[in-house]
């Protein structure tokens, strides 16, 4: 069996993850080496048994290396892809793939024009949570999407190290949101046309660490994206309004379920389960009669985060279809050039991307 080297760019968190995971998942791919400005994250990378190039350069005329992956601050992003892609490497980068869309369309210019293979780490797409929601509107058991909500909240403040600083591409919106926003826009098949988004600056000196992102589609679903750094009693991961029932999706154990109308249900009667408050009656917003309704379990779905790194052999490999395709990314990075000018503004902007 063919394998293909691999070497790896910025040996940090999320770079020693792609070495120490893609060594134990992809047996296609040799995890051969990594270069870091930072003497002291080459000795970590020494002490897992890499070879440690000495400068870029070095690695760039490694001409048994095959694909790099890009783990580094953001805004460095496409100055390393391009220097990769012309150097004849195959680059997956992390996400975001870079600061803004024009940056992207830079290295898929160059990544055309040298006939490499360029995809970024989307990896939340293999989330079994965001799985289990695309299979319940793939399947249509609830009728047709409208609102869905999206949300990761946390409590630990600030944003942490390089991500809190604007220079390098920090904040919530470049972290967690093109996370969410990727996911959004790869479960709904259809252009979007408003963005309205509401960022704040709670914690962090210089970026946005709470946010709300308000999305429309041109089918008619829309969508609120929901991320905060200060939330300690959360809501759900997901709740998906259609309009044969509601899925709930409570957090990452995936715990939740369906609820939607008994085919026997029949008509309520006006008076059925009234709610009297201090100040009045109310049946619109009073709870539907438990008779009327049927819940189930959500769906079980399979996925594997190995799948990225198995596509991306198999491209090189065979000439298979991209997953990760970076057109889909340009999309993303479009919405989120409108994201930060919404904010800037402070009103939506209509939009068809």
């Amino acid at each position: 069996m063919k394998k293909h080297k691999l070497a790896v760019i910025g040996y940090g968190g999320m770079g020693s993850w792609h070495c120490q995971n893609v060594s134990e998942k992809i047996p296609q791919i040799c995890v051969y080496g990594a270069w870091d400005i930072r003497p002291e994250a080459l000795d970590k990378a020494r002490e897992k048994g890499l070879y440690t190039y000495s400068s870029l350069d070095e690695l760039l005329e490694d001409r048994e290396v095959e694909l790099v992956t890009i783990a580094v601050p953001n805004n460095f992003h496409k100055e390393l892809a391009i220097a990769c892609l012309r150097a004849g490497k195959n680059v997956v980068c992390e996400k975001p793939v870079t600061m803004n869309a024009g940056e992207l369309e830079e290295i898929m210019a160059v990544a055309q024009e040298t006939g490499k293979l360029f995809s970024v780490h989307q990896n939340r797409r293999w989330d079994k949570d965001y799985r289990i929601v695309r299979k319940i509107i793939e399947d249509g058991k609830l009728g047709t999407p409208y609102f869905i909500e999206s949300r990761v909240q946390g409590s630990r403040g600030a944003m942490y190290g390089w991500r809190g600083y604007k220079v390098n591409g920090g904040g919530m919106v470049l972290d967690w949101g093109v996370h969410l926003l990727d996911q959004m826009m790869d479960m709904i098949h259809s252009p979007v046309v408003s963005v309205d988004a509401h960022l704040q600056t709670v914690f962090s000196e210089e970026v946005d660490d709470n946010i709300k992102l308000f999305l429309r589609f041109e089918n008619g679903v829309s969508a609120l994206l929901e991320m905060s750094t200060n939330c300690f009693v959360n809501l759900p991961r997901w709740h998906v309004s259609c309009t044969g029932g509601t899925a709930v999706v409570e957090d990452w154990s995936c715990k939740g379920k369906t609820v939607q109308l008994r085919e026997d249900a029949g008509q309520m009667a006006w008076d059925d389960d009234i709610v009297y408050t201090e100040a009045g009656p109310t049946r619109t917003m009073a709870p539907r009669p438990a008779y009327t309704t049927k819940e189930e379990a959500l769906p079980e779905v399979e996925t594997d985060w190995a799948d990225y790194y198995k596509n991306i052999v198999d491209v090189i490999d065979n000439g298979a279809e991209l997953i990760v395709k970076p057109e889909q990314c340009l999309r993303v990075m479009k919405v989120i050039d409108l994201i930060f000018e919404s904010e800037k503004l402070g009103h939506g902007l209509a939009c068809h991307i």
